[in-house]
C-alpha cells in the first residue's frame, strides 16, 4: 500500500507539471511608436513566439511622433504601470528614464564583450553614470535626398551647401515648369523632429544650442540666429511649400516620393519607401548623401535612432529581456535591415555579404552616423526641447517675428534649465 501511495503522488506531482507546462504562455507588453513598415515588426515578433512559445508578446502601437510618443510611454512610467514590460526610447530619453528611475539597469544582462559589438555612439547615448539602460534597435542620422535624374538632366552635381541648393532648385523648378514641384521638403511641424532639422541648419553655420563641453547656452548667439533666419527667410513658403510648417516624417516623405520635392531631408528609413515602386513614383531615381552646409563650415547632422528599454516595473523582466535579446540580434537587425530600410546598430550587419549587395548605399550611411551629433544631453532634456520647439515653430513661421529678440529670450529659459540640472541628477 505505501508503494502505491508513493505512485500516486508521483503521478499527481508529474500531471501537475504537466498541466503547469500546458498553460497559456507569459505575456509581456511592448509599446512601440508607430512604425513605418509594421509588417516587419510583426513577423519578426511570430518569429520570436516560434522560438519561445512560452512568451507572448502584446505589441501596443503608440503614436508615429516622437514627442507624442514620450508623452504616453512617461505617462505609464509615472504611473508605475507594471503592466508595461518593454519599449522603445528614442535616443535622447534614456538620461532622463535613467534619472527618474523608471528604465531598469541592464549592465547585469547586457555585458560589455556584447557591448562592443554594437557603434560606440549608440551604446553612449544609452549610457548615464556609467550604467547602461537601453540595448540600441537602430539608428539614424539626418541624410539629403535628392533626385539624381534631374541634377544629371541640368548637369548639377549634388549641392554642398544650403545656398547652392537653393540655386540648383530654383534652375530645375524652372526648367521643368511643374508648377507643383519643390525644391525642398523637410519636417518643420513643431514637434521633436523640428529641433533635429534646426539643430542641423545651426551646427552647419558654426552655432550651438548648448555648448555640450561649457554648457553655456549659445542659441542667442549670431551663428544660431542667422541660420534660423535663413529657414525663415529662404526655405518656408519658398524653396519649400508653406505646408511644411505642418510636415513630420511620413508627409514630407509623401511630397518627394510623390516627385513633388527635389531635395528631401528625412532619416535612413526613407530609403527604401523611395524605392519602393509600388510606392514610389520616383523609385530608382534617387541620390542620398550628408547634408549641405553654410559656406566656411561643414555637414552637420542629428543623431537619431531608437532603443529598447525595460520598465523598472515588470513583473516579467526575465522575459522582457529575452524579446529585447531577440529584437536587436544580428539576425533581427538584418531583417529590419534589409526589409524596414532601418539602419542597424550591430557593426556586424554593415559586413553582412548580403546587405553589402542589397544595400549598397549603406556605406554612404556609415560615415554620417560616426559623425552624427547628439542633441543636448541632459536628465531634463524634455524641457528643453519643448523651450526649442516652441522658439523654432514659432521663429520659422512669421516672418515679422524678430528671431533675435525670441532667440534670447528662450536662451534665458534655458539657461535656467541647465541650471536645475545638477540639482535632479541622483
Amino acid at each position: 500500500m505505501k508503494i502505491i501511495g508513493l505512485w500516486v503522488t508521483v503521478g499527481i506531482v508529474l500531471f501537475s507539471t504537466l498541466m503547469l507546462n500546458a498553460q497559456e504562455p507569459q505575456t509581456i507588453v511592448f509599446l512601440t511608436w508607430k512604425p513605418n513598415q509594421p509588417e516587419v515588426w510583426e513577423r519578426l515578433i511570430q518569429q520570436f513566439h516560434q522560438e519561445h512559445p512560452q512568451i507572448l508578446v502584446q505589441m501596443q502601437i503608440g503614436p508615429h511622433s516622437s514627442t507624442e510618443s514620450h508623452a504616453v510611454v512617461t505617462q505609464r512610467l509615472r504611473n508605475k504601470d507594471a503592466s508595461l514590460d518593454v519599449f522603445l526610447m528614442d535616443v535622447i530619453w534614456p538620461p532622463e528614464f535613467a534619472n527618474a528611475g523608471w528604465a531598469l539597469p541592464l549592465t547585469s544582462r547586457f555585458s560589455e564583450e556584447e557591448q562592443k559589438k554594437f557603434l560606440p555612439a549608440t551604446i553612449a547615448a544609452n549610457t548615464y553614470h556609467k550604467t547602461i539602460y537601453g540595448v540600441p534597435s537602430y539608428l539614424g542620422a539626418g541624410l539629403f535626398y535628392y533626385r539624381k535624374d534631374l541634377l544629371a538632366k541640368y548637369k548639377f552635381d549634388p549641392p554642398k551647401f544650403w545656398t547652392e541648393m537653393l540655386v540648383q532648385g530654383d534652375a530645375i523648378v524652372k526648367g521643368e515648369r511643374d508648377p507643383a514641384l519643390h525644391i525642398y521638403a523637410a519636417q518643420f511641424k513643431q514637434y521633436e523632429g523640428l529641433v533635429c532639422d534646426m539643430l542641423e541648419f545651426i551646427w552647419s553655420h558654426g552655432g550651438h544650442v548648448v555648448d555640450p563641453q561649457t554648457r553655456k547656452v549659445l542659441l542667442g548667439e549670431p551663428p544660431s540666429v542667422e541660420a534660423v533666419t535663413f529657414v525663415r527667410d529662404r526655405i518656408i513658403g519658398r524653396a519649400a511649400p508653406r505646408g511644411a510648417i505642418n510636415y513630420e516624417e511620413p508627409e514630407s516623405l509623401e511630397v518627394f516620393i510623390q516627385g513633388r520635392a527635389v531635395f528631401h531631408r528625412n532619416w535612413p528609413y526613407a530609403w527604401a519607401v523611395a524605392n519602393d515602386p509600388e510606392k514610389s513614383r520616383v523609385a530608382g531615381r534617387i541620390g542620398v548623401g550628408p547634408l549641405p552646409a553654410f559656406t566656411g563650415h561643414v555637414s552637420a547632422s542629428a543623431l537619431g535612432g531608437w532603443q529598447f528599454g525595460i520598465s523598472r516595473w515588470s513583473k516579467h523582466p526575465d522575459a522582457a529581456w529575452e524579446f529585447v535579446k531577440f529584437m536587436t540580434s544580428l539576425h533581427s537587425q538584418k531583417i529590419l535591415a534589409l526589409e524596414a530600410g532601418l539602419a542597424p546598430t550591430r557593426i556586424a550587419v554593415y559586413d553582412d555579404p548580403e546587405v553589402q549587395e542589397r544595400m549598397l548605399h549603406l556605406k554612404h550611411f556609415l560615415p554620417a552616423f560616426k559623425r552624427a551629433r547628439p542633441r543636448p544631453t541632459s536628465p531634463l532634456y524634455p524641457m528643453i526641447s519643448q523651450e526649442l520647439q516652441r522658439f523654432f515653430s514659432r521663429a520659422i513661421s512669421d516672418r515679422e517675428t524678430d528671431v533675435e529678440g525670441l532667440a534670447r529670450a528662450t536662451s534665458e529659459r534655458i539657461e535656467r534649465i541647465v541650471q536645475m540640472e545638477a540639482a535632479v541628477q541622483q
